[in-house]
C-alpha cells in the first residue's frame, strides 16, 4: 500500500431522520475528495459523522443515542473524531455542547459547508451525490425549508424559509442520478407543492416534473409530502397524462375535523379536504393516495377522533400512517395549547386508527389479485426472493412485493402476476 493511501482518514456516517437528511448526506460525502477519505460502512473510523433529526419526540432521542453512541465508541478508541450535524443540533447546539463536551464539533441543519471545511475540504457547487451501489430509485430534495405555520411544527425554525433549488441544478442532478442507474426519483421537500414560488413567483412543480420526465433513463417520478391547501391543478395533469409520473400522491392531511385543522393552522376544513379527495380521484383515475393523520391533539375531543375515524372508512386510503401528538417547545401549540389528552388515550386512539387502517389496505391488496404490474427490483435477499414496488408503492414507507424463483438484478423492471395478499405486503410471481 502506497504512503498516500495509508494517509486516508477512513470516514464514517450515521443519518437519523427523513429522506430530506439522507440527501443532505448523499451531498455531503460526494464533496470528499477520494485522494484524502475512505468512506467505510461501518468499523473503527477516524473521523464519525452523526446527521440527526429534531423533529419529535421519538426522533429526538433515537437521535441522542446514536450521539451517544459515537461518543462511546471514542472512549473505546474505535473513532477518533465526533461530528454532530443536523437539526437535533440546529435546534439544541448550546444544550448539548454543554450536556456532551466529548462530541469534537457541532453544526446546524444547513451548515453542510461548514462541515467540510472542518473536515479541511473547500465546499463546492457540485451537485453530485454518494449513494449505495445498484439502487433503482433516489430521493431528489427540491426545496429546503418551510414558510407553512402550522401550530404543532417546529421545522420552520429548525430548516428556516422556505427556499427552492433552481431547476436547472435539480435537471443537472437527475442526469447524473440517471447515468449512475437510477430508473425513479422521488420528489421530496418539506412541502412540494410550494416549489418555485420563491425563485419563479410562481408554483413550478408541474414544470420541473415535466423537465424530470424528459431525461433518458428516468422512468418513474414519484411525489411526496404535498401540502393539500392550493393544490397546483398542472400537478394532476401531469400526473393524468404524463406516463412517467406514478399514480400516487403523498399528501399529509393530519385531520378533517373543522375544529382540529382551524387548531391546527392548517388553512383547510373538512368539506375542502373533501372535495380535494374527490378531485384527485376524479382527475388521475387509479390514483394511490398516501396521507399521515395525528391523533391527540390538544383539544380533540372523543367526538372529534370519531369523525376522524369516520372520515378514514369513507375516503378508504390506500396507504395510511399516524402519529400521536408530541408537543415541540417553540410551536404555536405548546405556548397557547395545554397538551390535554393523556398518552394512553393518545395510544389507544392511534391503535384504534391503524387497525381499521389495516383493514382497509388488506382490501385493498386483495383487490390486486390476478392483476399483471410492472415493478422495480429493490433488493435481491439471501435466498432469491426479489423485494420488488410497483408505481404504487414508495421505498420505506409502504409494503413490498415478494417475488420468489425469479432470477432479477437491483434496479431491473420486470413484469409479475400478483399471487398473495397481506395487509402491506403482496406476493407475486414473475411473467416472462
Amino acid at each position: 500500500m502506497s504512503n498516500k493511501a495509508q494517509q486516508k482518514r477512513r470516514l464514517r456516517a450515521v443519518t437519523l431522520g427523513c429522506s430530506k437528511n439522507t440527501v443532505d448526506t448523499e451531498h455531503l460525502l460526494a464533496q470528499l475528495p477520494e485522494s484524502d477519505f475512505e468512506i467505510v460502512e461501518d468499523g473503527p473510523a477516524d473521523c464519525l459523522l452523526v446527521n440527526t433529526c429534531g423533529f419529535i419526540g421519538d426522533a429526538k432521542e433515537e437521535s441522542v443515542n446514536a450521539v451517544l453512541e459515537a461518543v462511546a465508541a471514542k472512549d473505546r478508541g474505535e473513532v477518533g473524531e465526533v461530528i454532530v450535524f443536523g437539526c437535533l443540533s440546529q435546534r439544541y447546539g448550546a444544550e448539548l455542547r454543554e450536556e456532551i463536551p466529548e462530541v469534537d464539533a457541532w453544526f446546524g441543519a444547513r451548515e453542510l459547508a461548514p462541515v467540510l471545511r472542518h473536515l479541511g475540504v473547500n465546499p463546492g457547487t457540485s451537485t453530485a451525490r454518494r449513494m449505495p451501489s445498484g439502487k433503482g430509485y433516489a430521493y431528489l430534495k427540491i426545496s429546503e425549508g418551510c414558510d407553512r405555520r402550522c401550530s404543532y411544527c417546529a421545522i420552520p425554525f429548525i430548516r428556516g424559509a422556505h427556499r427552492s433549488v433552481p431547476m436547472e441544478a435539480l435537471v443537472q442532478e437527475a442526469q447524473a442520478l440517471a447515468a449512475g442507474g437510477v430508473k425513479e426519483l422521488i420528489l421530496i421537500a418539506q412541502d412540494t407543492t410550494y416549489y418555485g414560488l420563491d425563485l419563479y413567483h410562481r408554483r413550478a412543480l408541474a414544470e420541473l416534473i415535466g423537465r424530470l420526465s424528459d431525461i433518458d433513463g428516468i422512468e418513474w417520478i414519484r411525489i411526496h409530502y404535498s401540502y393539500p391547501a392550493d393544490f397546483p391543478d398542472d400537478v394532476l395533469q401531469q400526473m393524468a397524462d404524463n406516463p412517467k409520473v406514478c399514480k400516487y400522491l403523498d399528501i399529509p392531511l393530519q385531520h378533517i375535523s373543522d375544529g382540529v385543522l382551524d387548531r391546527m393552522h392548517r388553512n383547510v376544513d373538512g368539506a375542502w379536504t373533501r372535495e380535494l379527495i374527490s378531485r384527485l380521484r376524479a382527475r388521475v383515475p387509479g390514483v394511490v393516495l398516501r396521507t399521515t393523520m395525528i391523533v391527540g391533539h390538544p383539544g380533540e375531543t372523543p367526538e372529534q377522533f370519531t369523525e376522524l375515524l369516520d372520515f378514514v372508512r369513507e375516503a378508504r386510503f390506500e396507504r395510511l400512517g399516524a402519529f400521536t401528538y408530541s408537543e415541540e417547545e417553540g410551536t404555536y401549540d405548546a405556548s397557547h395549547f395545554p397538551d390535554d389528552v393523556p398518552q394512553e388515550e393518545k395510544q389507544r386512539r392511534l391503535d384504534e386508527l391503524m387497525s381499521l387502517q389495516c383493514g382497509i389496505s388488506y382490501q385493498y391488496n386483495r383487490s390486486r389479485i390476478g392483476g399483471v404490474e410492472r415493478v422495480l427490483v429493490d433488493e435481491v435477499m439471501p435466498d432469491g426472493t426479489l423485494v420488488c414496488r410497483s408505481q404504487y408503492e414508495s421505498p420505506d414507507v409502504d409494503g413490498e412485493i415478494l417475488v420468489k424463483g425469479a432470477p432479477a438484478s437491483v434496479g431491473e423492471f420486470i413484469t409479475v402476476k400478483i399471487t398473495g395478499a397481506e395487509e402491506y405486503d403482496l406476493e407475486a410471481e414473475r411473467v416472462l
